[in-house]
């Protein structure tokens, strides 16, 4: 079953971008997370990039081809058996279109791999395509019902380092950290999460993400109130049984009937609706809830009385 960072690329894979630098930006975000170069000595240079999604490795030739039509490319899957991982894999043929086309991006050389392309950037657009093109590249975020955390890991640490950069200058929330060998920038903060997903065309996802946030947000008041309701109930029932156990020790003590009519009358009501609230015993008596609160505690204090009338001397 396809994971919900999953379907969020497959969407995003088919985003329509017409405008030329931002497909560039979002081209150059995606080889600098997963590719490398290949020499062939007779005809230079050549990239292999690597995806775990057969969207995204889709998403890479459209644009290659976009951009240059004259780009040849080949496609493969290799599986891991004990893993059960598949990685597809696009080989960007050497051969002479090649070489302006890593101009054009800044990766002339292997070593402009692990760098970034400000001026790729410059325009809010295009800062946007660089983000996407990076979470297609290694991005992931946790589904809407579970806690907010979306993350982006580069084999690059300058990589990292210009995400986390970037991300800081649109005033996100942001982190980053090295795992094993990846450095890692994220994001944890549930607006945060879904501003990302918007800006870089994930509105959809960013909705989900939304409404399961406000449907957990209704389900703890539901808790909440529930629990208020269960602890006062509970002491409704204890203070009734209280004072259904002080009406009995007056009673066994032949007191009862000494106390003052209206004390007597709450007593006949208490016993005659033991499970009912103050404010309805209150309620058949004719009286205010405060006027019940202080009959019972009338006839409470006498119960204790009579028990410590009764207590042999010491």
């Amino acid at each position: 079953m396809p994971s919900f960072a999953s379907d969020v690329k497959n969407a995003l894979s088919r985003t329509d971008e017409e405008r030329v630098c931002c497909q560039t930006a979002e081209l150059a975000a995606l080889l600098r997370m997963g590719a490398s170069m290949v020499t062939d000595g007779e005809h230079g240079l050549g990239l292999r990039f690597e995806a775990a999604s057969a969207a995204v490795a889709r998403r890479v030739i459209r644009l290659l081809r976009t951009m240059d039509t004259a780009i040849e490319t080949t496609v493969a899957m290799e599986r891991t058996p004990q893993l059960r991982r598949r990685t597809y894999i696009v080989n960007i043929a050497a051969g002479a279109a090649v070489t302006p086309l890593l101009t054009r991006l800044g990766l002339r050389d292997g070593a402009a791999l692990t760098g970034t392309d400000m001026a790729l950037i410059r325009k809010k657009c295009c800062r946007a395509a660089y983000l996407r093109g990076a979470f297609l590249g290694g991005g992931s975020v946790n589904r809407p019902e579970a806690s907010c955390h979306l993350e982006i890991a580069s084999k690059s640490a300058a990589m990292g380092r210009a995400l986390h950069t970037l991300l800081r200058r649109l005033h996100f929330p942001v982190g980053l950290t090295d795992r094993r060998d990846s450095y890692v920038v994220y994001l944890k903060e549930g607006d945060a999460v879904m501003d990302f997903l918007a800006l870089i065309g994930a509105e959809e996802a960013a909705e989900q993400i939304e409404v399961a946030r406000n449907l957990k947000e209704v389900r703890a008041q539901v808790n909440r109130l529930v629990n208020v309701e269960t602890a006062n109930l509970q002491r409704a029932v204890d203070a009734a049984a209280e004072q259904l156990a002080a009406i009995e020790r007056l009673a066994a003590a032949g007191r009862l009937t000494t106390l003052s009519e209206d004390l007597r009358e709450t007593a006949r009501m208490r016993r005659a609706h033991p499970e009912i609230s103050m404010a309805e015993l209150a309620a058949l008596c004719h009286i205010s809830k405060s006027g019940m609160s202080h009959r019972l505690r009338k006839i409470c204090r006498a119960a204790k009385e009579s028990l410590i009338n009764s207590a042999p001397p010491s």
